[in-house]
């Protein structure tokens, strides 16, 4: 059971405990600060990656469960390195964040905007761009932003059997995949659609709002799409659609996967990308049981009247049969029965960011 949750939020960390079964906010970190993403790594370290403004971004480590924090500079462009000819590149927002995996401990993976993923060797301390996939053919033509000024890396998941095997989700590229830890690219958007371009079939230029595993199960990869929800049961190379038809699981940002059960799911549906609010103004989380062949609302304890809230990609969390999800303003709610029933946890909070069970 997990005992802590961090919430990355647009004014800081929050980060609250569990006594004697109830959730509490325990501390505050960085206040002020916008957090845009809050995790924790296999050897049990807390990472922060903020937005300093004027400062830039940067990354933030501690490892006594925030008593102290080590601050990194954090990934950066080479001068010369361009989003387009004649538009130098600049990190503009860290987006995603993944540990190494057990081969490789000390190892640090992070996806930025503009569309840049950045490896660190040694926790933190220095980071190198991947120019293969930064090079990768086509990028400046074909990759654009969804929502943001430029393509940006929200997703890597790394595989639990082979941690030198890595997916990447990409807004608006789509889902790439590395065999051999970023050295050779493969393209894994067979199945998806691009409704909003000229070809919707086009193999690049999909828009992936999150892309997450069945741990356990680690061929099952699930995202929930611009255009709907998608899964995959051989590890990316081909798609399927699963959106609900006839109700609320179609459009939205944030997707977590139980990790023991390969066919079961969680989304925060959302009313479209033009409107971007609660469907209908009444709050829900959706779930499958059933690989997408069916979805069933909850709605108990949520707001069901004027419900503006929406979670974005990293905010929503699955953890040995609870959850936990924030939304742009600023509520933070509980589930401790697999999304049957909510309860409200915090409100006036921030606009959150992410959230996570630790």
């Amino acid at each position: 059971m997990a005992n802590t949750i961090l919430l990355g939020t647009r004014k800081g960390l929050v980060v609250y405990r569990r006594k004697a079964n109830r959730w509490k906010v325990d501390r505050v970190h960085f206040t002020g600060f916008p957090v845009t993403l809050a995790d924790r790594d296999e050897q049990g370290s807390w990472w922060a990656l903020l937005d300093h403004g004027h400062w830039g971004c940067k990354l933030h480590r501690s490892d006594d469960e925030g008593e102290t924090w080590t601050e990194f500079a954090g990934p950066a462009f080479s001068e010369g390195d361009e989003t387009k000819p004649g538009k130098p590149a600049t990190v503009k927002y860290l987006w995603a964040f993944a540990a190494g995996g057990a081969t490789y401990p000390n190892r640090i993976w992070v996806g930025t905007e503009p569309g840049g993923l950045f490896l660190s060797e040694d926790r933190g301390a220095t980071f190198s761009l991947v120019r293969s996939l930064w090079d990768y053919p086509g990028r400046a033509e074909q990759w654009f932003g969804g929502g943001r000024d430029d393509a940006g890396i929200h997703s890597i998941l790394v595989d639990p059997r082979d941690n030198d095997h890595i997916h990447i989700g990409i807004s608006c590229a789509g889902v790439f995949s590395s065999p051999d830890s970023g050295k050779t690219w493969q393209v894994k958007n067979k199945g998806l659609r691009a409704d909003f371009l000229p070809d919707p079939d086009t193999e690049v230029g999909h828009d992936p709002h999150l892309l997450v595993r069945s741990q356990q199960h680690p061929d099952v990869l699930w995202q929930q799409n611009h255009c709907g929800i998608f899964r995959s049961t051989d590890n990316g190379n081909n798609w399927q659609e699963i959106s609900q038809t006839d109700g609320p699981a179609r459009f939205g940002f944030a997707i977590a996967a139980d990790p023991a059960d390969p066919l079961a799911a969680w989304v925060v549906p959302a009313d479209s990308d033009a409107i971007r609010v609660a469907m209908e103004l009444a709050l829900c989380v959706s779930s499958t049981h059933g690989g997408g062949r069916t979805w069933v609302a909850h709605r108990d304890g949520l707001p069901q009247v004027q419900a503006f809230d929406i979670a974005y990609r990293h905010a929503l969390d699955y953890r040995n049969g609870e959850l936990v999800f924030g939304t742009t303003t600023g509520n933070c709610y509980h589930s401790a029965n697999r999304g049957a029933q909510w309860t409200c946890l915090h409100s006036n909070l921030p606009m959150i960011h992410s959230v996570r069970f630790v």
